[in-house]
């Protein structure tokens, strides 16, 4: 989830940064070449783009072997094969077994939408190290982020400010002043990306994908995507379900919903993930240093939220905490339970007027590295949801809506629901209600859903298997807390997904991990 008032959601794409932190444009015609019949030109990895996050180059594989990135030609409009291109940059990490039991490519999407996955795989690659044993592990940033020609709004300095709003209005002038700072990002991100903003669908990135395939020297996509990336892979089954190979949807999307419906559904995550964390902290044999009971512990945060909303505190020189920042930071901290403890120790430090750590998480989760730059994060987050949403809503259709986002959550509802605005004055209308994701036809696509996850609820899981179709799904339930399942460490679910990636073990439907 780039940012909680948005509703779309995101894998934990920061995480590596946030830690150390705590404790290509437009080209030319293709006249009429083949798109794929291209080589791609592998190369030592660059370090990463503003737009990607920055920071330093890849360092080397756990065991051996460096990073390669190339850049993939594609159609900037998938209706014109044969007109301009973009450039799609990829990262692999080559197959570290036996040349003859290579599987092939794994491909993956960390969710956002608009998250790097050219950063984002390095980072995470111990936790995937097992399945590099027969799969060249291949990342990418979708067409609209990082190095893909990615759509560009606001400047740093301006971002800054967007972020210091208040995004909770509670009085007419503070909702003009939100409309019309939302309509002024709205606005730059049309003016500064003109050209590719009708192209960064979802639609287009799963075609991006299949010519991906084709280019890499794969029969089949082999896949693995989390959070966003289960919504791109159900959009891509559904496209080309006969190209489905060996495929892992974790962290599931639902996709019947309307983004209204999304946000009310991340609303009550997030509130769940909240009295789970409240509940870990009273029920400890040491003093919760943040409350006596669950609802004390809830009581203050939400004093807390009310002072910072009359007066921030320090945060980062010269930014302040504002209610809208720890919001954030209390989000971005839900996401793993390996976070809580940086919830607690920020809480604290917050109750005793000081404002870094939860600064730190709020700007993780937008994007924002320690030298002041963002990511194109909130810019491609914005572009592709609404450029694949259809809804348009109104400042009566959020105060209609209020009463039940608050009943979700007294914390976190009102500021999703006034995030449903996002998208009023996009230049580009949307697609759909929801995404099609129905793949009759298709392989056994593995749906792993985690009861405790805030960002994608346990229920889309179900909703997802559903919609795929009768004999497609096979659900993996994991009782467990966070955003994702495979990250989580859990054995039983990672030797479920393993045996099914590496060995084509399909679980049995229903299983349950705890």
């Amino acid at each position: 989830m780039a940012n909680p008032s948005r509703p779309r959601t995101a894998a934990l794409i920061t995480t590596a940064a946030l830690l150390s932190a705590v404790l290509a444009g437009c080209g030319g015609s293709t006249g009429d070449g083949d798109l794929t019949a291209q080589k791609l030109d592998w190369k030592d990895c660059p370090a990463p783009s503003e737009a990607e996050g920055g920071g330093s180059a890849p360092s080397p594989l756990p065991h051996g072997g460096d990073w390669q990135c190339a850049t993939m030609k594609a159609p900037l409009d998938w209706s014109r094969p044969k007109g301009d291109t973009i450039d799609i940059a990829l990262i692999r990490a080559r197959a570290s077994g036996p040349a003859d039991k290579r599987i092939g490519s794994l491909v993956f999407n960390f969710g956002g939408p608009g998250g790097s996955g050219v950063t984002t795989l390095p980072a995470f690659a111990g936790d995937y190290s097992n399945l590099r044993t027969r799969y060249d592990l291949v990342s990418f940033d979708p067409r609209g982020v990082g190095r893909s020609a990615p759509v560009e709004c606001e400047s740093n300095s301006q971002l800054d400010v967007y972020f210091q709003q208040d995004a909770v209005p509670d009085d007419k002038a503070e909702r003009d002043q939100f409309l019309q700072r939302t309509k002024r990002f709205n606005a730059a991100c049309e003016r500064n990306s003109k050209k590719v903003l009708p192209h960064v669908r979802t639609t287009d990135a799963a075609r991006d994908m299949d010519l991906m395939r084709q280019v890499l020297g794969d029969d089949k996509l082999h896949y693995f995507g989390i959070s966003y990336g289960t919504e791109l892979g159900g959009v891509y089954a559904h496209l080309f379900p006969k190209h489905v190979g060996r495929a892992v949807l974790d962290a599931v999307v639902d996709p019947t919903q309307t983004p209204e419906q999304g946000a009310l559904g991340q609303t009550k995550g997030f509130q769940l993930a909240l009295d789970n964390f409240a509940k870990d902290c009273t029920s400890k044999t040491t003093e919760c240093p943040i409350g006596d009971t669950e609802q004390d512990v809830k009581d203050r945060i939400a004093k807390l939220l009310a002072d910072l909303e009359k007066k921030p505190i320090p945060g980062i020189f010269p930014r302040q905490l504002t209610e809208t920042a720890a919001i954030n930071g209390i989000a971005q901290s839900l996401y793993s339970k390996d976070f809580w403890e940086y919830l607690t120790e920020g809480l604290e430090q917050a109750y005793d007027g000081d404002g870094k750590i939860l600064m730190l998480l709020s700007d993780s989760l937008n994007g924002r590295s320690e030298n002041g730059d963002y990511s194109n994060l909130l810019a491609a987050n914005t572009a592709i949801s609404c450029s694949d949403a259809k809804p348009r809503y109104t400042t009566d259709d959020v105060q209609r809506k209020l009463p039940e986002f608050r009943a979700a959550s007294p914390l976190f509802g009102p500021f999703m629901a006034w995030g449903m605005l996002s998208c009023t004055d996009w230049a580009v209308p949307g697609a759909a209600d929801h995404p099609d994701v129905s793949a009759p036809g298709s392989a056994p696509i593995l749906v792993v859903g985690n009861t405790g996850d805030p960002a994608t609820p346990y229920e889309g899981a179900k909703k997802m298997a559903d919609a795929l179709g009768k004999g497609v799904a096979v659900e993996l339930t994991y009782k467990g807390q966070g955003h994702g399942s495979y990250d989580s460490k859990n054995k039983c679910v990672q030797r479920a997904v393993d045996g099914y990636l590496l060995d084509g073990k399909v679980p049995k439907s229903g299983a349950v991990c705890s």
